[in-house]
């Protein structure tokens, strides 16, 4: 049998020679091997089970060969510190989501420092805007909102395991939230032109219905935007992720909604465009 070291050294070999990332493969090195670093680092010399060696190359290949993104491979990710299950019925958890997640902690401690807050999650996917919301600010009200059952599945199971307490919707937007009101409105829709080529790796696994925003990238921003004065309080902000050219329609679209309101766009790690904010006060 193969040591430890061998095994990984003979994956990132194979993972190189098709220009894919060394460190996916490390991530589902340690995933098959059931170690954490520091108990492969003491046992990298020792022999790896034959069902675990076996386990990763299966999952090297469809990383390497079929180009399945390594965190459906595993079925989980962190986000915000939070382990997250991922399968290919909801959108990979991105980087960019943890920078809006802060932002809204930000201003809700700002705006509502000494009250617990009424929050909606529209286009909630795995539920992990709602869920590290809710484990970030133990006493809010957290809602979400998905119009994918199978999406919902996903989030209701990551919610389980975190335990945390989530009332979740099924619906188009706003649909099954006919009467309420929140303080806080969070939505990362689908943004993504139907028109713009979208890479392999993307396309063939995540969901379509969770990518694609209308032949722009817009329309969801423009639906949430025209129904949203009846279910965001006074004083109450919105939160969106979107693309980086999106954000003077966004925020033209904000100020026909909300005259009144403060709005304003920041920029994500990369220096793009990335999230706007509509404060109601």
């Amino acid at each position: 049998m193969a040591s430890y070291e061998t095994t990984l050294r003979e994956g990132k070999k194979l993972a190189r020679r098709q220009d894919k990332e060394t460190s996916a493969v490390e991530m589902l090195f340690l995933h098959f091997s059931g170690l954490k670093p520091t108990e492969l680092y003491l046992k990298f010399n020792e022999e790896m089970p034959e069902a675990a060696i076996a386990q990763f190359m299966d999952g090297l290949d469809r990383y390497i060969c079929h180009d399945c993104p390594v965190q459906y491979i595993i079925g989980e990710t962190l986000f915000f510190g939070y382990p997250i299950t991922v399968n290919e019925s909801v959108l990979i958890p991105r980087f960019e989501t943890e920078e809006l997640v802060e932002k809204v902690l930000e201003l809700a401690d700002g705006l509502f420092p000494f009250q617990p807050v009424k929050i909606l999650d529209l286009c909630t996917g795995s539920g992990c805007i709602a869920i590290a919301l809710k484990m970030e600010l133990p006493n809010a009200l957290v809602f979400a909102s998905d119009i994918s059952q199978e999406a919902l599945a996903v989030a209701k199971k990551n919610a389980t395991k975190l335990q945390a307490d989530i009332s979740f919707f099924q619906g188009d937007l706003f649909e099954s939230l006919q009467g309420e009101t929140f303080d806080i409105i969070v939505a990362n829709p689908p943004y993504i032109p139907e028109t713009e080529k979208v890479a392999k790796i993307i396309l063939d696994y995540e969901p379509h219905v969770a990518l694609f925003g209308g032949r722009d990238g817009l329309d969801f921003y423009d639906r949430i935007l025209q129904e949203a004065p009846k279910y965001l309080k006074h004083p109450g902000f919105m939160a969106f992720e979107h693309a980086y050219h999106a954000a003077s329609k966004i925020r033209g679209w904000g100020q026909k909604a909300f005259p009144s309101a403060k709005i304003y766009t920041e920029q994500d790690m990369q220096g793009k465009d990335r999230m706007t904010f509509i404060i109601f006060q």
